[in-house]
């Protein structure tokens, strides 16, 4: 996914002219696309799953319309081919999106995780992806790299395989990473926290600079 990419993105959830801001963010924009990619959805159904208001949903709605990315039709909403690509884009960096149930290392009453494909490199102490799930509702967040083999947290495990192997287990059995991947696991009171706050701790990973 290349940075060009991840602003049309940004540019589709920014404020447009003067007046108040958006009351939703890229993960409504990837969200709705994410259902859309399923199969169509009304306008109804959509604002309930993105936990939006009719305003919030209009102007998804007129903005991911306006961009080609979907039609409307009686069915509901859809994605174009456009749409589709995009939704092929995210795809590919984020493989896998999984509920995680509880263990030693996710404590939450909802987990969620998301596998990011090869941005290993880019963890450093794992705090910016923290603190980018938690400002977007989750309680929690924990980082993960897949490095030589073992899953790593720093200043946590070198090996949660030997440390939390039930922990590993659990994670492991919804995603299948692979060397230098991340595995970004948020934890909130509901399920849209938790997802919420996986996706913009995995949304900070992403830029042009991929390891080759």
């Amino acid at each position: 996914m290349t940075s060009q990419f991840k602003k049309f993105i940004e540019s589709l959830a920014s404020p447009k002219g003067p007046g108040p801001s958006t009351t939703f963010s890229m993960f409504h924009i990837s969200y709705a696309i994410w259902l859309m990619a399923k199969k169509p959805i009304g306008r109804s159904k959509l604002a309930e799953k993105l936990s939006v208001g009719e305003g919030a949903i209009r102007t998804i709605i007129n903005r991911l319309r306006a961009a080609g990315l979907i039609t409307i039709s009686k069915e509901g909403c859809a994605l174009t081919d456009k749409g589709l690509s995009v939704w092929k884009n995210f795809e590919a960096v984020f493989p896998k999106r999984v509920e995680i149930g509880k263990t030693a290392l996710t404590t939450s009453e909802y987990n969620y995780a998301f596998l990011v494909k090869n941005r290993g490199h880019k963890v450093k102490s794992g705090i910016e992806q923290r603190d980018a799930a938690i400002m977007s509702g989750a309680r929690r967040a924990i980082v993960i790299v897949f490095k030589n083999g073992r899953l790593i947290i720093d200043s946590v495990s070198n090996s949660i395989e030997k440390e939390f192997p039930e922990a590993a287990n659990e994670i492991l059995k919804g995603v299948e990473p692979e060397d230098n991947d991340v595995i970004v696991i948020a934890g909130a009171d509901n399920p849209l926290k938790a997802k919420r706050g996986a996706f913009a701790a995995s949304w900070v990973l992403v830029g042009d600079n991929q390891k080759p």
